[in-house]
């Protein structure tokens, strides 16, 4: 496919991160629960294809979320472990002590949008700083998450991810909260924020349009250096980007993730059969239908109306012959 000029000038030998949010996203579902032997068991799927960081801890539930990161570091798998915690929570101290310990690294989120506490532009701004200070006395691996990156004035955004990391932030990470975003929108957004940061920057998209890969896709081409999703799009509301669909599209834009491909199917089910949230016959990637032909005019050349080949991910391709 011919990209627009806009999304030319981006580096496609450039290595992409990876982090899976579906044990944290994905308790937001409605009915969705893991238990702790479930998230082993997802852990240790994610694992095997080969994800590099997951997301499992989450804000307001730091303390409950690491008992099971206690119970996972018992596994010894080469997985990073990731948390978020809110910078003006009234207990965000004892939760930096604590889950500092134990997490390879967690990001302090801090929502920019004027509608949230602290309503303060100078407030949100004090309160994060104070955390991300005491933050990194204790641990090294400490970054910063800005909900509502899309849906607020663009200056208040850069200022506040400039002194973070002038204090010594490693990542920060730009949410597009309510999926409101569009690709092009995101590639400008992305490549401006990019342009004055010197740390890497990820990119979590919201699916409440549609359009969280597409979104997730253009960030990457802005020059983000990593992406939140999680698998089957698990997440409040529309969900998030999906990890299957952003691990097929980067591999077939040219761009190294690490993940195996052949595992994709087998981990959408699994996720499926423990979350009890159905996958659409219909869905990109992964759906059962992906690689059925019906129509007279494919036949021919199926190959031809397939987006990638079914070998990438061991899946068959279905032909249906023609009664009569």
């Amino acid at each position: 496919m011919k990209l627009p000029a806009m999304f030319k000038k981006a580096d496609p030998t450039k290595q992409i991160v990876i982090k899976d949010s579906t044990l944290r996203e994905g308790i937001d579902v409605p009915c969705v629960n893991f238990n702790i032997h479930q998230k082993l068991k997802i852990a240790k799927l994610l694992n095997q294809a080969h994800v590099p960081e997951i997301e499992v801890v989450a804000p307001g539930k730091v303390s409950k979320d690491l008992k099971f990161v206690r119970r996972l570091k018992e596994e010894r798998l080469p997985l990073r472990t990731s948390g978020l915690l809110f910078a003006s929570s009234p207990q965000w101290r004892n939760e930096v002590e604590e889950a500092g310990g134990l997490l390879d690294r967690f990001d302090l989120l801090m929502p920019v949008s004027p509608r949230r506490k602290p309503y303060d532009p100078d407030a949100k701004m004090d309160q994060l700083l104070n955390a991300l200070s005491f933050s990194l006395q204790q641990w090294p691996e400490v970054g910063v998450g800005f909900p509502h990156s899309t849906q607020v004035e663009f200056d208040f955004l850069l200022e506040i991810s400039l002194e973070s990391v002038k204090r010594g932030a490693k990542r920060v990470t730009a949410y597009d909260t309510n999926g409101m975003s569009d690709p092009f929108a995101v590639h400008r957004f992305i490549k401006r924020l990019k342009s004055r940061l010197r740390v890497p920057l990820f990119f979590h998209g919201h699916n409440d349009l549609g359009m969280a890969t597409a979104n997730s896709l253009a960030a990457v081409y802005g020059g983000a250096d990593g992406l939140d999703v999680t698998v089957n799009g698990l997440g409040d509301r529309a969900g998030n980007a999906s990890l299957e669909q952003i691990a097929l599209n980067l591999y077939l834009k040219g761009f190294d993730t690490g993940i195996s491909l052949q595992n994709l199917k087998s981990l959408s089910k699994a996720i499926q059969r423990e979350s009890g949230v159905e996958v659409s016959k219909l869905a990109p990637v992964v759906g059962n239908y992906i690689f059925h032909h019906k129509s007279l005019g494919h036949l021919e050349s199926p190959e031809l109306f397939e987006a990638f080949n079914p070998k990438l991910l061991d899946l068959p391709r279905v032909v249906s012959k023609p009664k009569g």
